[in-house]
């Protein structure tokens, strides 16, 4: 029986193996990784008095309560169609370019409510609509 030493046979490390896992984890990073391109855009912000304008009109609110009712500058709108309320927006609002509206929803309003007052003031022409909040309690 002839054993062979372990001298006589020549060791191969084949590297295609290691560089195809490496090319495999480099092409794994670059598709996961995240580049935040927001934090190269320097921008300087324009300024501007904190005194109001003092030939604004003041806005035109639409409020809906929980059950849907609307209210246009405090009056109740007689039901919840689209056209009832439309009419009620032209009795009272003014140039649809310059007026501003705040739309006023409760929190518990169903969503379409607010999507038809939405749509009306959006047939009418209104396009400057703001959409009223309050503050979230601290800490909650």
């Amino acid at each position: 029986m002839k054993f062979t030493s372990p001298e006589s046979d020549e060791l191969e490390i084949t590297m295609i193996p290691l560089i195809d896992v490496i090319l495999v984890l480099l092409i794994f990073f670059m598709a996961t990784a995240t580049f935040d391109q927001n934090s190269r855009i320097k921008v300087q912000l324009p300024q501007a008095s904190n005194q109001a304008a003092a030939d604004v009109a003041p806005p035109l609110t639409v409020q809906i309560d929980a059950d849907g009712r609307y209210f246009v500058n405090n009056s109740e709108v007689v039901n919840s169609r689209l056209d009832t309320l439309k009419a009620a927006i032209e009795q009272v609002g003014g140039d649809p370019v310059q007026q501003a509206v705040v739309l006023r929803a409760d929190a518990r309003t169903e969503h379409q409510f607010v999507v038809t007052a939405m749509d009306a003031l959006a047939q009418l022409g209104y396009r400057n609509l703001s959409i009223a909040t309050v503050r979230a309690p601290e800490g909650g």
